[in-house]
């Protein structure tokens, strides 16, 4: 497993989050392609998308098939770029776990994920994913918010 999968891995499991990091041959960069990779409903897939406002960066997990109005999370919201991601989370574009950041980050649910008791997200690279119940999930965020993000 790619160094980086493994240690989102141990992260998950200090988390208690019982969920296994699987490492795919083909790509789970965009929720189209993880979905196809998987064999789920493209809104099961998990997006973990990074935005930025004057008080910092702020962690949206969005449904797959949901594209997120920044307007609902808040006043002069914008997409982080690649560095912000990198230096908000630890990890880069396409891998983003929506848990186990080197940091804790606000993080926003959009609650039109519990549309399913099993959601698949970013193990920490763009090729590596884990499915995870959503409650579960939920419950391992400290401070979440969730509400409807689109």
């Amino acid at each position: 497993m790619h160094p980086t999968a493994e240690r989102f891995q141990t992260r998950l499991r200090e988390l208690g989050l019982d969920a296994d990091v699987q490492e795919l041959a083909d790509s789970t960069r965009t929720a189209k392609e993880a979905a196809a990779a998987v064999g789920v409903e493209v809104g099961q897939i998990v997006k973990s998308l990074v935005f930025v406002d004057e008080s910092g960066p702020i962690l949206c997990l969005c449904a797959g098939d949901r594209r997120v109005d920044t307007d609902r999370l808040g006043p002069d919201v914008r997409q982080a770029d690649g560095d912000e991601v990198r230096e908000a989370t630890g990890y880069a574009i396409g891998g983003v776990p929506p848990v186990g950041h080197d940091r804790p980050i606000p993080t926003v649910v959009d609650a039109s994920l519990r549309r399913f008791e099993t959601v698949w997200c970013a193990g920490g690279t763009p090729h590596a994913v884990f499915p995870v119940a959503t409650e579960a999930l939920i419950g391992a965020i400290p401070g979440v918010r969730v509400q409807e993000v689109s």
